[in-house]
């Protein structure tokens, strides 16, 4: 399967007032074919309503994710969900999207409030066929994307937004539609669209919103791929075939490593030349450049506090917020931000060749198989942050 797209997507939540937890909760899931994420609008609000959209998005993700059908996921949730005393009821709404790299996008909807797709600044009208799955009606469509489209997904706290406030009936969805197709644009992050839509939920609410209020967005990016280089290869004679497939990167070109930016400055035949503004603060070798190379840094040094920095993001959005508008010039940031700002599918090309110095401390922090581990835990925390990883060894 060609890959044509790739996705940034982005959601954030506004907790019912006076609520500690949100009623509604997204999943996303990630892998080297598809995206998928779920959005669920539990019954109710508070405690209750936290659990339903909880085991509703986590179980129809894993699910869907694992290759079983529609139907089977359904069922599984209406038989799973505890049932409300009060109401007699037990579900909690539901939307998915489901997008392959090819450019097939799957939108899956129960009783949320319809999801918005823009292209060109226009809507686009999507069929939606109705199914009846667990005496459910479910309306299944499918679309061809192209870059630059984004589906904009959110709970009915948005639509409720202002009721006996600022508004007497609430934000009816095509406002909603006139809203983003007004104040958003194709230039727009994922992150920006799903910001300046929820900052208008929360002014109509007087920011004291009068219901869980969830804003997830999608957006369909052009397929590219960042490469980076880390350490020569095995084989002398590949070191040329590996600089070949980093220069055919699409995206980013990286190297890391003293070693490694020598063979790629060797090929291209042009100087490594040296940062010369010197941090005395930070803890990593200076970057260097050459000219034709996105990113060049330091190896095994740098790549270990990426992954410290990376295990942080992974635990914490307000870190993450901060690594991505953080001002740092060193190698770590620099690599960091070009990762989680500039890429969607990564593949690290790993050279297998131990430096000769290092032999005698096979469990070092810098031995071969120590490096290898680190490219692993760095490529998984990547996939968390929803990176699309490939590692090659050579």
């Amino acid at each position: 399967m060609k890959n044509k797209i790739h996705i940034d997507a982005w959601n954030s939540s506004l907790n019912k007032k006076n609520e500690e937890l949100c009623g509604d909760n997204v999943v996303s899931k990630i892998n080297e074919d598809f995206f998928i994420m779920v959005l669920a609008d539990g019954l109710g609000s508070g405690v209750k309503a936290n659990i339903l959209s909880t085991l509703t998005s986590t179980i129809i993700s894993e699910m869907l994710f694992n290759g079983a059908s529609l139907s089977e996921a359904v069922d599984t949730i209406a038989m799973t969900l505890p049932v409300c005393h009060e109401r007699g009821v037990a579900y909690s709404t539901f939307t998915i999207i489901q997008v392959y790299y090819d450019g097939k996008v799957r939108i899956i909807e129960f009783d949320n409030p319809l999801a918005i797709v823009i292209r060109n600044n226009r809507l686009l009208k999507i069929d939606r066929e109705a199914k009846i799955i667990g005496g459910k009606t479910i309306y299944d469509s499918s679309f061809e994307a192209i870059p630059n489209d984004y589906v904009v997904m959110f709970s009915d706290g948005i639509i409720h937004a202002g009721v006996g406030q600022t508004l007497n009936f609430g934000w009816q969805h095509e406002e909603v539609e006139d809203f983003l197709l007004n104040y958003t644009n194709s230039n727009d992050s994922a992150k920006e669209i799903v910001r300046i839509l929820l900052a208008n939920v929360n002014y109509l609410y007087d920011n004291q919103p009068g219901d869980d209020s969830t804003v997830a967005c999608v957006k369909m990016l052009e397929a590219k791929e960042t490469r980076v280089m880390v350490g020569p290869p095995s084989k002398k004679e590949d070191d040329n075939k590996v600089v070949e497939k980093l220069l055919g990167a699409s995206g980013l070109k990286i190297c890391c490593g003293g070693t490694t930016s020598t063979i790629v400055s060797r090929y291209l035949g042009r100087p490594i030349l040296t940062d010369s503004i010197i941090d005395f603060d930070s803890d990593v070798p200076p970057k260097g450049f050459i000219d034709g190379i996105d990113l060049v840094t330091e190896g095994v040094l740098t790549l270990q506090k990426v992954n410290r920095i990376l295990n942080k993001c992974v635990k914490s959005n307000e870190y993450l917020e901060n690594i991505l508008l953080s001002k740092q010039t060193d190698g770590a940031t620099c690599l960091v931000q070009a990762f989680l700002k500039r890429s969607t599918m990564i593949t690290f090309m790993v050279g297998l060749s131990d430096n000769p110095a290092h032999e005698a401390i096979a469990y070092s922090t810098i031995s071969l198989n120590a490096k290898i581990q680190l490219i692993k835990d760095m490529a998984e925390n990547l996939r968390i942050l929803k990176k699309i990883v490939k590692i090659e060894m050579y």
